[in-house]
């Protein structure tokens, strides 16, 4: 895999994972808002309120994989694993990089787990 390749792959996914923080940022700011005007409402209010708290924690929560899973590739770069498969070992093809820029496995393998687990 050519240099220019996972250069352009490291900067698309600093840029994602940029704008997943700055996401998880204005989550926090509507947590705050939400947990500081709950007092003083009524039931239906209140339950409005748990539902937007529960839809902000879901949207957090997954933020957070997405992160890792950035951080983890971000690692693999670093170490010059990066689009390796981690289970056979083969190149994983630029296009699904591009697609998935988080994949750890080739599409083989990926459809081997998948078939496992059904």
């Amino acid at each position: 895999m050519n240099q220019e390749f996972i250069n352009g792959m490291k900067e698309k996914l600093i840029a994602d994972r940029n704008g997943i923080l700055a996401s998880l940022a204005e989550h926090n700011a509507d947590f705050k808002r939400i947990l500081e005007e709950s007092t003083g409402k009524d039931s239906i209010d209140e339950a409005a309120d748990v539902i937007d708290l529960k839809m902000l924690e879901s949207m957090e929560m997954k933020g957070m994989q997405e992160l890792e899973l950035i951080d983890s590739a971000l690692n693999r770069i670093e170490s010059g694993k990066y689009g390796l498969c981690m289970k056979c070992g083969t190149q994983i093809p630029e296009g699904r990089l591009e697609i998935m820029p988080t994949a750890i496995l080739c599409v083989e393998c990926k459809s081997a787990v998948e078939r496992q687990s059904r």
